[in-house]
Parts: structure tokens; sequence; C-alpha cells
């Protein structure tokens, strides 16, 4: 699907939510609006709650929310109208599924009554059918299980049935992703029944426990952009603060890698503090600010609106998430913002074209993975390996130690990675601890390796199908791509050593121990072979059956597997314009680029001042510093940033 003329006219804005609530006064309505015309932002979103235009007598009163689409004419704010059909007062998140046939009827009702009234403004942009789908769990509702019956009848008797064993079937995981989609899909039609053709934009969330609930593929059929919530407060539970950033951008790349061609929009960025509400109390700085939405544009974002312009003035929320003190002035954060914006419209021509440069490298994450190590979690003694979260913060630790060296990463799930090229040469995949690899995936990641592609595995990648059943008890189909059959798996203690070419690597969790089939070695002690490399057709295999990337985050630090990566992956001969010279620990690079110049965009997490130097692809590129929120400087390739600085460089 193509997105409409309106959003190519705009391709890049920055905005905050409006949040329209009873008890409001016009003039307050309109002066919020003033204040996102002021501050230089262009959109936003509001919820528009049925129970506060839905009478009791069942008739419809806009007043309320018709105060807010006139300030948006006015001031000249796009609205994405977010559509909240009745709920409890008490719910944060809004609707995520019908209860039943008559919910779904009222749903209708209610999409046609409020659709039909709001596009008459010039303001109405598009529309946000849910607010942040993900439950985390199998959907309850009558009309869920109902719709579970009729789909698992429709189910075909599949191919491969994991040689005859007995197994998990994973029937309510592949309905709850087969839902998610039906009901977005559902809204879409609905809203394009009274306002044909219009935007229609979606917010995942909690994206890190929740990513296996979403089929992105197949969202891009209906949607016109692809979003996302990124809240410090609530999502972020596997970082800790110093981290943020970091998870900002590994939330952006893994939209990103989902959204494909359709265009990309950041949703939701925690733009204020919070107090009851969320995991953690906490307000980003003025500087988490910057660094947020920098990071955003630097994923190519199309955007992002921060939650929230103004606070709600009841509820669990009461008096939080605002972007505004409570006189209505611009807090520090909201200064912050405007800063980037400025900078943004003084280099519009660039950023509104720029691609991110891509350096080959892809992560994948397997949303099989993400399931078993859900249903297998059996209590007891907590293991970061094998407790819930160990497939994604292996997949993350990687992630983070390649932005260490300079080099950004894909981060995907498997299905959206590309295998009908012809030519891998310069392209690798990292399996980080993906216990599972569905069957259909065995032929293509080794037509990938054999056609000049480069794979590393680590922890226990491919130990499973995708119904749980242990490789090992069927004939282990990786054998010939990974080159060794495995003994056995270890579980080990303590963090021990695994010696690659006089690297120190940290090996957690599982020692794996190898019998060779046509790869060689890469570690061995003791006479037990630890890991190994193959070469097949025109590409190669490391396999590292150990946590090494997983150890390597427990432990802090990433300096002994970024010596084995920037070996194993080449980074110096990377299709990357700038890397660094050296990894640089808490500090991450977003580079971009159009046809005649990059930007880099570098953020500096760590404690104190960094001073180094980037490698340049083009020794000729001159920087000019056209962001930096605490006196950053760039000469030649050398940088010198300051703690939490955020330095956006132009190079001519």
């Amino acid at each position: 699907m193509s997105y409409s003329s309106k959003q190519q006219a705009t391709p890049i804005m920055i905005g905050a939510e409006v949040f329209i609530e009873p008890g409001q006064t016009p003039k307050e309505i309109d002066l919020w609006f003033r204040r996102l015309q002021e501050t230089g932002m262009t959109v936003t979103r509001i919820r528009l709650f049925e129970t506060y235009m839905h009478r009791p007598d069942g008739k419809w009163d806009y007043t309320l929310f018709d105060e807010a689409y006139k300030a948006a004419d006015k001031y000249g704010i796009k609205i994405y109208g977010n559509l909240f059909p009745a709920t409890a007062f008490t719910d944060l998140g809004g609707l995520k599924f019908p209860k039943d046939e008559d919910h779904l009827g009222a749903i209708a009702r209610y999409i046609e009554n409020v659709v039909s009234h709001f596009k008459q403004f010039n303001s109405c942009y598009g529309w946000v059918p849910v607010n942040e789908p993900g439950v985390g769990h199998f959907p309850q509702e009558q009309f869920a299980t109902d719709k579970y019956q009729a789909w698992k009848k429709e189910q075909a008797n599949p191919e491969y049935t994991s040689g005859g064993y007995n197994h998990f079937d994973f029937a309510d995981e592949r309905f709850h992703l087969y839902y998610n989609t039906w009901f977005l899909k559902w809204l879409t039609d609905e809203i394009h029944k009274h306002d044909a053709g219009s935007i229609i934009h979606v917010n995942n969330h909690a994206i890190f426990k929740n990513v296996a609930e979403y089929d992105f593929t197949n969202w891009r059929d209906f949607l016109t952009s692809l979003g996302g919530s990124a809240h410090a407060s609530w999502h972020f539970g596997y970082f800790n603060r110093g981290q943020y950033a970091l998870a900002v951008a590994a939330n952006c790349e893994i939209i990103r890698s989902g959204a494909g061609e359709i265009p990309w929009f950041m949703t939701e960025l925690q733009g204020g503090n919070n107090t009851y509400s969320g995991f953690l109390a906490l307000c980003p700085t003025k500087e988490e600010i910057s660094q947020w939405l920098w990071i955003a544009i630097g994923s190519e974002s199309k955007g992002a609106i921060f939650w929230c312009l103004n606070p709600r003035s009841s509820g669990i929320e009461a008096g939080e998430w605002a972007m505004l003190n409570s006189h209505n002035e611009p807090s520090d954060r909201l200064k912050a913002a405007a800063d980037v914006i400025e900078t943004l419209n003084e280099h519009i021509g660039f950023f509104e074209d720029a691609k991110e440069a891509s350096s080959g490298i892809n992560i994948l994450y397997t949303r099989e993975s993400l399931w078993i190590e859900k249903k297998l979690q059996m209590g007891g003694k907590s293991y970061e390996g094998r407790d819930e979260g160990g497939v994604m913060k292996s997949a993350i630790a990687y992630f983070e130690a390649l932005s260490e060296a300079g080099v950004q990463a894909s981060f995907k799930e498997i299905s959206e990675f590309d295998f009908t090229q012809g030519d891998y040469n310069g392209v690798a995949i990292i399996l980080p601890h993906q216990i599972s690899i569905p069957s259909k995936y065995w032929p293509l990641l080794t037509g990938f390796v054999q056609k000049g592609g480069k794979l590393m595995a680590d922890g226990l990648t491919g130990y499973y199908d995708e119904n749980a059943v242990a490789t090992t008890r069927l004939g282990f189909p990786l054998r010939n791509l990974f080159g060794a059959d495995v003994l056995e798996y270890k579980a080990i203690d303590d963090m021990e050593e695994l010696i690659i070419d006089g690297v120190a690597l940290p090996a957690y969790q599982w020692r794996g121990t190898l019998k060779p089939y046509n790869a060689t070695s890469l570690s061995h002690k003791a006479g037990e072979l630890l890991a190994v490399q193959n070469t097949l057709g025109k590409g190669n295999v490391y396999w590292l059956p150990s946590l090494i990337g997983l150890g390597s985050r427990i432990l802090g630090d990433y300096g002994h597997l970024n010596m084995f990566l920037a070996k194993s992956l080449h980074y110096t001969s990377l299709n990357l314009p700038f890397i660094f010279e050296e990894p640089q620990k808490g500090v991450l690079m977003k580079v971009m680029g159009n046809d005649k110049e990059w930007v880099t965009i570098i953020i500096n997490k760590a404690e104190i001042r960094r001073e180094f130097k980037l490698i340049l692809k083009n020794p000729s590129l001159q920087p000019i510093v056209i962001f930096a929120n605490n006196g950053g400087k760039a000469g030649g390739n050398h940088i010198s940033i300051e703690a939490e600085e955020t330095l956006v460089i132009r190079w001519l």
C-alpha cells in the first residue's frame, strides 16, 4: 500500500499528545495547541474517548473534542485520532479485543459516529485503530475463545511433524498472532467504510516482551505506517537507565524492520514524569529527550510524538507524563525537543530522504524461541540464560556490542529477512541463543551461507524445532550447516572462558561439547571441542555453543566479544562510511545518508567525556557540527563529546 500524499507532503513530523478530558476549557485547549506550534511541533494524537462523547441517552456530544480539532485547524497541527471505544476509567491502555458479538457491533457503531464526524476537519490527518495492541497472554474474552475454535478447525494438517514425536503445537500462540492481525484489519476496514483511503497507523508496545504477538509482515498490507510506544517507565525492564538510549535504538530497529517498505513513525516517547503509573518512577532529562528523538530520526522514523504535552487531571496518571509544567509553560524537556526540531528544519532537505546506512549485519530472533522459552518456565532458581527474557537479552547483547563499535545492525524477526537473493557476500546473520529455528528455515539458512553469507550462532541456537522437540533427536538437521553435532550441553554455575584465537570470551550458563562433521576447531579444552568454524559453499559459519553474548552483557564488558566480532565479521570491510576506530563503552552512533552526503548522530552515555577517532571510508569528508547540546566538537576524524551529550555531524 502506498501512503497518501498528505503524509508525503510532511515526511518528518514531531509532536506531543494532547490529552482531552471533561473539565478542560476551550481557552486551555487553544493554549495547548498554541504551545505545540510555538515549539515547532506539527502533529499530535488524541484519544477519542467514547465515554466523553456518547451520552447515556444514546446521543453523541462531540463539543469537547471539536474544540481540539478546531484549535488544531487554527494552529496548523495534524491530528492522529486514536480510537478509544468505551472502557473503564481505570483502563490506561484501552480496548485490545472485543468481548463478544454485541461488543463488536458497538465498536463498529462507535467508529461510524466518530470517524464520520471528525473527518470533516482539515487537521484530521489519520487514525490509530487501537492503542498499543498486545496483551502478553492469550486473549480471555468470549469472542476470542469462540473465534479460536473456528480458527482451529480451519488449520490444515502441518507438513512437518517433528519426526512423529509427541509435541506441543503452540496453537494458542499462533492463534494470538493471527487474532491481533485479524482485529487490526477489521478495525481498518470499518474506518475505511466512513473515511475511504485514510491513513491508518498503529503503535505496538513493550516490544521486547510482546514482539512474538506481532505479525508485522502481514500488517504491511493494510497499514499506512507502523509505529510503536517506547516508554522507559513501562517497557525497558531489560535495561538500566544508562542503557535507555540503546533500548530506544533497538526498539526503533525492530519496528523499522517490521515496517519494511511502508514508513514507520515513533508514536509514543516518554515526555515527562510519572509518579504512580509505570513500573518505575522517573522523569526523563532534557538530554534523554534529545537522545531518544535523534535516535528515532537516525533510524528513519518519519517523526515522533511525545506522551504527553499536558497531563490528565485524574486517574492513575493524574498530573503525570507532561512536557508542560503546571502553569502550562514549556519544561526543559519541551525546550530540548524544540532545539532538535529547529535543527531538523534547518536541514530538512537532507533528513526528508536520508536512509540509515546498512552494515549488512542482521541480528535475527524467532518468535518460536520466545514462545518456547515462555512455555518451558518451571520456576525455581533464577538464571538469566533460561529465564523468560534470555532469548531477547542475548539478541540485545550483540546489538549493544556492535553499537559500542560504531556498527549499526538490523534487528529483525527471521521471517523479515530476505532469503531470496542470489548473492550474500558482505551480509551476516547473527542468531544469538535462538533456541528454536523452525524447520522451514533450515534450508534457507543453508542457502544463505552457500551463497556467500556469514552466519554466527551462540548459546542453544537450534536446540529445538518449532514444536519444542529437541533437534538432537531428529538427527540434528543443522549438522551440515554448522559442521558439527552436539554431544551434550553441560550446565555451568560459574562464568567460564572460551578461548578463540587468543581471545577469552565469557561462556555462561551452558558449555556445549561438539563432534566435528566437516568443521574446523575454533576452541577446544581438555580434549573437548567447544566451538567450530564451518565453510559451506561461498560462506562460513561460526558456532559458539555457550551464552557468549549474554555472558558479556552480565559482566558489563563487550571488549572481548568485540575483538572476536571485529575479526570474524571484518568491521573495517563493512559497507559503512564511518565506524569507531576502537570500541567506545557507552557510546552509540547512527549513520544516515542520501546520494550526496552523510550525517552521524553520536550519543555518549558514559559518565565521562569521550575522545576518540572515526575510521572514514572517504577520508576527504569534512565534518560540520549541526547539533551539540553540551559543546561537543568534531575535527577531521576526531570526536570530542561530553557525558550525556548528543552530537550530530553533517559530512561534506
